[in-house]
């Protein structure tokens, strides 16, 4: 196995590396692929040898195991980055960072992806889950995703926007996550776009010289605020940044990229009228601590890395959140965070 000479194909990867978590212990197998070419090969190699592919976009919505499966590959498609632009349609790759849409959407001269900055995931983990910050989803403007069926690999195939069940935090994606594996999606711009082709931006640039925004959450938000701060010390547009200025506001003020973390470990049950957070705000949860593990003594549903913290410290924080919604509200609250277990044959986007 360790003859593989494959182009995006890295061994001996600690997948701390490669979480917002900063979780996980050394993988046998990472494979980080930069054209749909090089991922094709990647999943053949796989298959043919016996490798089970687990696959994931930023790491942001991800907890990684401490021991990893030696007999899996973790493909990342972060580092698959194309980005085209044809009449009012945006293709864009699955790895692209969902907060560069924002970026992107400023150059453009548009207010179709502002709701997207701050956000650390890719576009393909965000449509996964359909990504959404307040009342504004991903899949608001997404006309069609372009993916891999991994049971029949070397073939893209194309489901539209109405076909992707959408919902909350819901996609058909999720649905066949032992299976559909996104590479891409189109999006349609308001009519209001000033550019009838992608301006020449520096982010771009760096995407195109394979500089990725930074993974860790500290380095990530401070990445993004020094370009809003540098856009409004030339006068940007104040109408276009001032959503961004009050993302940041919100999201600093929840001590969001103070701690490595996945942000929101919970999906909301609206059923029983509050957000986990409040409710878990209720139990008096917040600052809950298992190993280096803690639950934010500002946020109720963000469990934090407060330094060192394992899978384990995280999983038991978790079931100790579940255990006492189930004693004192009747429901158990569902993960929105992807658990990947030492042992699996899951798929996950």
């Amino acid at each position: 196995m360790t003859s593989w000479n494959l182009a995006g194909l890295r061994t001996g990867q600690p997948l701390s590396h490669y979480s917002t978590y900063e979780i996980g212990g050394e993988a046998r197998f990472v494979g980080k692929p930069q054209s749909q070419d090089q991922l094709q090969e990647l999943l053949e190699m796989a298959y043919r040898s016996g490798i089970t592919p687990i696959f994931f976009g930023g790491g942001s919505n991800m907890l990684f195991p401490d021991r990893p499966d030696p007999d899996a590959m973790f493909l990342t498609t972060r580092e698959m980055t194309e980005i085209k632009l044809e009449g009012d349609r945006l293709y864009v790759s699955a790895g692209m960072s969902m907060s560069m849409l924002a970026v992107i959407g400023y150059g453009l001269g548009i207010a179709d992806f502002d709701f997207t900055f701050l956000l650390p995931g890719t576009v393909g983990g965000g449509i996964y889950m359909n990504a959404k910050y307040f009342d504004r989803h991903i899949s608001d403007n997404l006309v069609q995703v372009h993916y891999i069926d991994v049971q029949a690999p070397g073939r893209i195939q194309t489901v539209s926007r109405e076909a992707c069940d959408f919902g909350y935090k819901k996609s058909v994606f999720q649905a066949n996550r032992s299976s559909w594996l996104i590479v891409g999606a189109e999006f349609k711009l308001t009519s209001s776009a000033q550019a009838a082709v992608l301006p020449t931006l520096p982010e771009l640039v760096a995407l195109q010289e394979g500089k990725q925004p930074p993974i860790r959450l500290t380095e990530f938000a401070s990445h993004f605020i020094q370009w809003l701060e540098g856009k409004e010390e030339a006068g940007g547009v104040s109408s276009t940044l001032a959503p961004m200025r009050r993302i940041i506001q919100d999201r600093m003020g929840k001590m969001h990229f103070s701690y490595p973390s996945c942000g929101s470990v919970f999906k909301n049950n609206y059923s029983v009228g509050e957000p986990i957070g409040k409710l878990a705000d209720q139990l008096h949860l917040r600052g809950v601590q298992r190993g280096n593990a803690r639950i934010s003594p500002v946020h109720g549903n963000v469990i934090q890395n407060v330094g060192g913290a394992t899978a384990a410290d995280v999983v038991d924080l978790i079931r100790h959140v579940q255990d006492a919604f189930d004693r004192h509200y009747g429901f158990v609250p569902e993960p929105e965070v992807v658990i990947i277990e030492g042992k699996t044959s899951s798929l996950h986007q």
